[in-house]
């Protein structure tokens, strides 16, 4: 005997509660809410990349469903889309940006890495805030390919920023 979980879609995804992302038909309920260290580092994030890309036509949204396609919707920690969004994207993102914690890592590190591969997402960042460290992932052709470790300079349309990572993990005291 054989078990087929069911697969779901969309319409059935706006129905349920609480905070979950469907991927390929299959629901991942999303973790509680982020610790204080994860909360204050995407807020940090989206700051800077406001002011970075204040000459760019693109805009850095946090925590906003990425709807692919009727069984595939996602919810970034932050991404940046060069179009004007009312409700929700309709193209891909030219940067995702996620901030794994302990509960996160397997689905970010492996799910998301190869949707957002095969999504043609331009980067993909993986940030660690509790070893401060940053991983970047640049599309070449079909594959992400590493290209750093640390601060790195985004270009993209007409856009070209530089994020300093050093500055966005420094604490204030």
């Amino acid at each position: 005997m054989s078990f087929n979980p069911p697969v779901y879609k969309y319409s059935d995804y706006i129905k349920w509660e609480g905070d979950w992302e469907l991927i390929e038909g299959y629901p991942f309920a999303m973790a509680p809410s982020p610790f204080g260290k994860h909360q204050h580092i995407m807020l940090k994030l989206a700051r800077y990349l406001d002011e970075a890309l204040e000459e760019c036509e693109c805009e850095a949204y946090p925590e906003l469903d990425w709807i692919i396609n009727e069984k595939t919707i996602v919810r970034p920690d932050i991404a940046v889309y060069c179009e004007e969004i009312e409700k929700y994207p309709t193209t891909t993102p030219k940067i995702v940006i996620e901030i794994i914690s302990e509960s996160t890592a397997e689905k970010d590190e492996e799910i998301k890495f190869k949707l957002y591969e095969k999504e043609k997402v331009e980067y993909y960042v993986l940030v660690y805030p509790d070893f401060e460290k940053v991983k970047i992932y640049k599309l070449d052709n079909k594959n992400y390919d590493k290209v750093y470790e640390g601060d790195k300079k985004f270009k993209f349309d007409l856009c070209e920023i530089e994020i300093d990572f050093g500055k966005i993990f420094k604490k204030r005291r």
